[in-house]
C-alpha cells in the first residue's frame, strides 16, 4: 500500500520561502495524480495544488496562485510544493495525497478524490 511522508515544514517569517517534499514508499507516485492540501487551526482541510501523473496538468488554489508551485519527480518517487512569499494565513498542517484512481488523467481539487494521505508537516508563518 502506498505510504506518503511529508517533510520540509517549519517556522518562517512572512515573505520567506519553504519547500515541502512528499516521499512515497510501497508504491510508485507515477501511477497517481497527486495533491497538496492544508488544514489551518479551526478550519476544514482545503485544496492547495494538484498535478497530473506526468506533470503536464497543474492546478493551484486561487489563494496560493503565483506564490506556490507544485512539481513532481517520478524518478525520485516524490512530489514537492515550493512556497514563496509566505503569509501568516498560510499557517497550517500541509498534507500530500494520492488520487484514489490510477486511471484519472487530470488532477482534481476534491478531497474525496484522494485515497492515500501523509501525516502532514506543520508550516508556521510569523508576521
Amino acid at each position: 500500500q502506498l505510504q506518503l511522508v511529508e517533510s520540509g515544514g517549519g517556522l518562517v517569517q512572512a515573505g520567506h520561502s519553504l519547500r515541502l517534499s512528499c516521499s512515497a514508499s510501497g508504491g510508485t507516485v507515477s501511477a497517481y495524480c497527486m495533491g497538496w492540501f492544508r488544514r489551518a487551526p479551526g478550519k476544514q482541510r482545503e485544496f492547495v495544488a494538484s498535478i497530473s501523473r506526468n506533470g503536464g496538468n497543474i492546478s493551484h488554489a486561487d489563494s496560493v496562485k503565483g506564490r506556490f508551485t507544485i512539481s513532481r519527480d517520478n524518478g525520485k518517487n516524490a512530489v514537492y510544493l515550493q512556497m514563496n512569499s509566505l503569509k501568516s494565513e498560510d499557517t497550517a498542517v500541509y498534507h500530500c495525497a494520492a488520487d484514489k484512481s490510477v486511471y484519472r488523467t487530470y488532477p482534481t481539487t476534491a478531497t474525496n478524490d484522494y485515497e492515500y494521505w501523509g501525516q502532514g508537516t506543520q508550516v508556521t508563518v510569523s508576521s
